[in-house]
């Protein structure tokens, strides 16, 4: 009895114990995916403010998720042309696929 007790109390610890995993700022799969969804987002709606082309934005940001970046695009899209809204020239050049060139970025 002693040692199913002891499983027992073990058990409603670890639960304890996992229960508070958010409140101390370890990730969950689902937070992760909301993360990478609202960065990718973002992308995209940068990538439409600075003009530049879908096609683009997934060369520039290949981790990012293609579909993230679509509707980031597509809803600045959407919003730039309702408020009749210019888009912004980008004023870095992208970095080239070899790594890019410190020279061409601005300074921080």
């Amino acid at each position: 009895m002693t040692s199913t007790a002891s499983r027992v109390a073990a058990l409603a610890l670890a639960a304890a114990l996992l229960a508070g995993c958010d409140q101390l700022g370890l990730d969950t799969p689902s937070k992760v995916a909301e993360r990478r969804a609202a960065e990718g987002h973002a992308i995209g709606a940068a990538c439409r403010h600075a003009a530049r082309a879908i096609e683009d934005c997934y060369a520039l940001n290949r981790k990012a998720d293609k579909s993230a970046i679509y509707a980031g695009w597509r809803e600045m899209n959407d919003y730039m042309r309702e408020n009749d809204i210019a888009p912004v020239a980008p004023q870095l050049t992208p970095p080239t696929a070899a790594g890019g060139d410190d020279a061409t970025r601005r300074p921080s």
